[in-house]
């Protein structure tokens, strides 16, 4: 299996070289985005720079995520590709911002937002008061002239001050000759604005039959208004979607307890180095990933893995940052610190698939390229049409084109198409990652809605991947201790599953354990040791035939072990068969319940083992797999996996991340069982913290529930649009009810991503 592509996160404007990547990864926070059209021409200006391999960029987090080789681009060349496409990196002068002062620079665009709307609102209340004195019961006694001037007087500010965002976007996109919301909320009041002005102070350009003309600076600050509403409820709703990043991100420790010179000091978490000494009191966050030194505790995990029961650790056992010392004080060495442990990598990982975008987005995508020219093209048309009808003799009126022009602009504002994927996948995730399911991002959970068929690896997965010596055969003047020694001695270097259990055994009945003199392993069959002289071999049957050892004597005990469902390792000394040791590996409690879902969620089940015949039927049946797959080398399973897919299946994989590595990557979706320290991130695109086999099924279901969730939000997006625009085209729809609608489309989209927060699965 090849290595992944190295990712690091860089800072742009940092002078960093990495002459040994070939791939770097940073993450851009980009100011100025309103809509789906704001996210393409952000990607396109950073994906024309020679040596960017990708651009993704989320509305909903405001980031872009640049994959580049830094022998053909540097970082300082994407603040002028954004700023070339009319937006903005966060940046503190030449200096990239940190975390936190980026997220005190939202808060302050939120805080801004927020005034901006409160002084239009308190201004067009009193706008839209004046403006409906001919319907009310009784008017004030002023003159239409001067409650016209009033109206100008209170509209002005509500759009050049409230609205001055828009029509700053509007400047930039006209500079690039491109189209976005702002262009058609801010087209859109002007018109209504500059139709007023002039009814205003020369009303005799529109009079006919010796009436005033009406006048709409109502209609202009309303639309400001509201859609400023839309956007404050928008962040609002959109700054919950990441609670789950900002949820683990808080668990980190600010200050450590470390042991040095015999004395206590405090210090900031940044100073932590590996090998420090940690103290750690209960009810204190665990500051590091480390190994236990002394003391008595149990840990609240359930933040990292998802196991609700407090964990106890022991010296020799694992701990991990992030996590919650609950009963005890221990002392542990630090052996990850900082941006090397397992909460800073899931932090990253979580982040990662926020800002990832799923294929259905890209239809989305094609839409928004080219959604704001053509709805321009409509308004024109609209206008045309209605100034036609009225000059052929019709009862259509110059107020009645621009109103209605009017209303397809604002209505047909793009917002909730850019926010209908990239919400809902930043909320699935983030869900995932809370419940202990860690998924790589929008793709893969597209791809694990639509798998057909999963391939459960039996050791470690079904199995609780802890084999126990059941029984032990000597032959040949060896007795079962000097057997197990022997057995014990040569696997003492060995990390196999099996090798664990004997060697366990052998501890546990205080017997001596030496290591090996030299040491060899093949691949699924097993390993040969030189061992005080002797020459020791450990394996299955067939590695015995391999090595030319006569097995005649010790085949019946095998086939004996196996016909009982049982793992039969063979030892042999100086090519001699020394005996038989029969494991047993107890199956997952869960194991069964988990296929029946699985068979209930539509997909296949296929169990696949290195274990002989007899001993894969005996799970297999307990568990209920559609199919199993019996004697298959960790090298061969990733064969097997090609062979489904070969009959058109979309198939997952899941294993122990580690042995099972080339299998998980030839799998369509990749899901690594993590036991906490030894999680393979990098390796799959799923990993299940904690263990649990019966996250399979909550991420399927998570998975199908997220996917339904976007297709629910597409639709929104599109219905608003589709149903909308012609319904304000023929007149049906008044400016000030087009803003209301298309600002109630943006939160219905986000408060609809936001309803997977409930999940449970």
């Amino acid at each position: 299996m090849t290595e992944p592509e190295t990712h690091q996160t860089v800072q742009p404007d940092a002078e960093t070289t990495h002459p040994e990547a070939e791939t770097l990864r940073t993450v851009l926070p980009i100011g100025g985005m309103s809509c789906a059209s704001c996210v393409l021409r952000v990607e396109n200006s950073l994906k024309k720079l020679s040596g960017v391999t990708s651009a993704v960029v989320n509305l909903a987090t405001e980031e872009a995520t640049v994959e580049f080789d830094p022998a053909k681009v540097s970082p300082k060349e994407f603040r002028s590709a954004v700023e070339s496409a009319g937006y903005s990196l966060l940046n503190a002068g030449d200096q990239q911002i940190s975390a936190d002062q980026e997220e005190q620079f939202r808060v302050k665009t939120y805080q801004r937002l927020k005034s901006e709307f409160i002084f239009s609102a308190a201004l067009t209340v009193p706008i839209v008061f004046l403006s409906m004195q001919d319907i009310l019961p009784w008017r004030l006694p002023i003159a239409t002239p001067t409650i016209n001037f009033l109206l100008f007087v209170l509209t002005t500010p509500v759009l050049f001050w409230g609205g001055h965002r828009f029509f700053h976007g509007l400047w930039v996109t006209l500079k690039h000759f491109t189209a976005d919301m702002n262009t058609l909320v801010a087209v859109g009041s002007m018109a209504a604005y500059l139709y007023s002005l002039i009814a205003t102070f020369h009303p005799s350009f529109f009079v006919r039959a010796g009436q005033m003309p009406a006048v709409y600076f109502d209609s202009a600050a309303v639309i400001v208004t509201l859609v400023l509403l839309g956007k404050l409820l928008e962040a609002r709703a959109k700054s919950h979607t990441s609670d789950a990043v900002k949820k683990l991100a808080a668990l980190q420790s600010k200050t450590a307890r470390i042991v040095r010179g015999g004395v206590e000091l405090d210090i900031p978490i940044e100073e932590v180095a590996i090998g420090d000494t940690i103290v750690v009191r209960p009810g204190e966050r665990i500051p590091a990933d480390g190994t236990v030194l002394s003391g008595f505790t149990t840990v609240d995990e359930s933040t990292m893995t998802g196991e609700s029961m407090p964990v106890e650790k022991r010296p020799g056992d694992q701990v991990l940052g992030g996590t919650l010392n609950a009963s005890g004080s221990i002392t542990f060495r630090a052996n990850r610190v900082g941006r090397e442990t397992l909460l800073a990598h899931i932090v990253e990982m979580v982040k990662a698939a926020q800002g990832s975008k799923a294929p259905i987005q890209r239809l989305a995508d094609r839409i928004a390229s080219v959604f704001v020219p053509i709805v321009v093209g409509i308004a024109l048309v609209t206008f045309a049409a209605w100034m036609l009808a009225g000059s052929l003799g019709g009862n259509a009126t110059l107020a009645a084109a621009l109103l209605n022009f009017i209303s397809v602009l604002v209505i047909a504002c793009p917002c909730a198409l850019g926010l209908a994927t990239p919400t809902a996948i930043m909320v699935g995730t983030g869900k995932g990652a809370e419940m202990g399911i860690l998924i790589k991002g929008g793709e893969v959970l597209e791809r694990l809605k639509s798998m057909t068929t999963l391939v459960l690896d039996k050791t470690g997965t079904i199995t609780l991947g802890q084999p126990r010596v059941e029984r032990i055969v000597p032959f040949n003047g060896f007795d079962e201790e000097e057997l197990l020694s022997v057995a014990a001695s040569a696997e003492s270097t060995s990390e196999h599953a099996l090798a664990a259990a004997i060697l366990r055994s052998a501890r546990a009945r205080r017997l001596e354990v030496r290591r090996a003199d030299e040491f060899k392993a093949t691949t699924g069959l097993g390993i040969t040791a030189l061992l005080n002289g002797r020459t020791v071999h450990v394996g299955n049957l067939n590695f015995l035939k391999e090595m030319k050892i006569p097995i005649e004597s010790v085949s019946p005990v095998v086939a004996q072990a196996s016909a009982a469902g049982l793992t039969a390792v063979v030892v042999a000394v100086n090519g001699v068969p020394a005996g038989v040791i029969e494991i047993a590996d107890e199956i997952r409690p869960e194991a069964a319940a988990v296929v029946r879902s699985l068979k209930d969620l539509g997909v296949r089940t296929v169990m696949i083992t290195g274990d002989n015949e007899q001993a894969a039927a005996r799970v297999a049946q307990a568990v209920g797999v559609d199919q199993y797959l019996a004697e298959y080398r960790p090298d061969r399973k990733a064969e097997a996996v090609k062979m489904l897919q070969s009959k058109g299946d979309i198939v997952g994989m899941v294993g122990d991340g580690v042995n099972d590595a080339p299998a998980l990557a030839q799998a369509d979706i990749g899901i690594a069982m993590g036991s906490g320290t030894d999680v393979a991130l990098e390796a799959a695109d799923v990993t299940l913290l904690g263990g649990k086999l019966s996250h399979v099924t909550k991420a399927i279901a998570l998975s199908q529930r997220t996917l339904s969730l976007i297709r629910q939000n597409l639709f929104w997006a599109f219905a608003y649009n589709v149903i909308l625009i012609p319904v304000a085209a023929i007149g049906l729809l008044s400016p000030m009810i087009a803003a209301a609608a298309m600002a109630t489309s943006s939160v219905t989209v986000v408060s609809n991503s936001l309803r997977l927060k409930s999940f449970k699965a």
